[in-house]
């Protein structure tokens, strides 16, 4: 891997009971955020999450001096800064670079083969345009980067456009910085790690970040997969991962997102989820090529 710039070194029945700080937290105060989140953001939290919410939240208690969660609620409803830190504590950011390696697989062998010949034939410009719903911390749209440019250079003139958006700011940060733990490299190919990743020395050894390339490729925004503004690149995508995102929603909001998402995505574009998700159910406006794999079914295509 190359060595690279100095690295920036920060980064942006009954009624069951589960203590948090010096108080309880009863059912009745988990509904609150359990129909808050669902509102707002789509996110599900299953009874079984209570604990899960109690952890996430007790140190912004403590940070805030609030010693239960009824008071933590009146906070957010008023104070929209707040609203956007307690969907940053609930939200689930596992991710990690090339996941679920098949869909990468399915885009070089089957997708970048005929998008080539395509634009040799004049049937469509050089150009593709990807968004990453649900990026996290910037692994998958940076994998996604790292395969495009490896197919496409600068001197192909294809122009390589990936839009970056999740919910979370936190996320968001740390995406934008594009900077991880160097033991992540195990997870990058070996050809993308020397030509895309720069490793930390100095004060940034045990850190790599990513190469110009990746940054001037991706672009990250806030966005709202359930309702809010459309993303700011309005025009049709040729493919879309929102993958181990819709298994956070019921089954009418998760229709209620694909069918958005597929009103951003190119008639001929396809749609990818992850692996433990299926959109069987909306076979009205889908159609699978491979497992996971969509394209929108004729009734959908505009």
């Amino acid at each position: 891997m190359s060595e690279g710039l100095p690295l920036p070194s920060s980064l942006p029945g009954r009624e069951d009971t589960y203590t948090i700080v010096s108080q309880s937290v009863t059912d009745t105060d988990f509904a609150l955020f359990q129909r808050l989140l669902e509102k707002e953001t789509g996110i599900y939290l299953s009874p079984a999450k209570k604990p899960l919410l109690v952890g996430r939240l007790s140190r912004r208690l403590r940070e805030l001096g609030l010693s239960d969660l009824r008071k933590y609620y009146k906070r957010v409803l008023r104070d929209p800064d707040e609203h956007v830190r307690m969907i940053d504590c609930i939200s689930t950011n596992e991710t990690r670079f090339f996941r679920e390696p098949l869909h990468f697989e399915f885009l070089e062998q089957r997708v970048l083969p005929v998008w080539t010949a395509q634009a040799e034939a004049g049937a469509r410009p050089r150009k593709i345009r990807v968004w990453s719903a649900g990026c996290s911390t910037g692994e998958e749209p940076a994998s996604i980067a790292m395969l495009l440019l490896h197919h496409f250079p600068a001197a192909s003139e294809w122009q390589i456009e990936i839009l970056a958006t999740d919910i979370s700011t936190r996320v968001l940060a740390i995406a934008r910085a594009g900077i991880w733990p160097i033991e992540k490299v195990s997870q990058i190919p070996t050809p993308f790690l020397r030509a895309f990743m720069l490793r930390g020395t100095g004060t940034q050894e045990g850190k790599m970040k990513a190469g110009p390339e990746i940054q001037r490729a991706v672009r990250y925004e806030r966005f709202n997969l359930l309702g809010g503004p459309a993303p700011s690149s309005s025009a049709p995508f040729d493919v879309i991962f929102c993958r181990n995102v819709l298994i956070y929603f019921q089954p009418g909001t998760k229709a209620r997102v694909v069918r958005r998402l597929l009103s951003h995505l190119s008639p001929d574009g396809f749609l990818f989820v992850g692996h433990s998700e299926s959109l069987n159910h909306l076979s009205e406006c889908v159609r699978s090529v491979v497992p996971t794999v969509y394209v929108q079914a004729r009734a959908c295509v505009r």
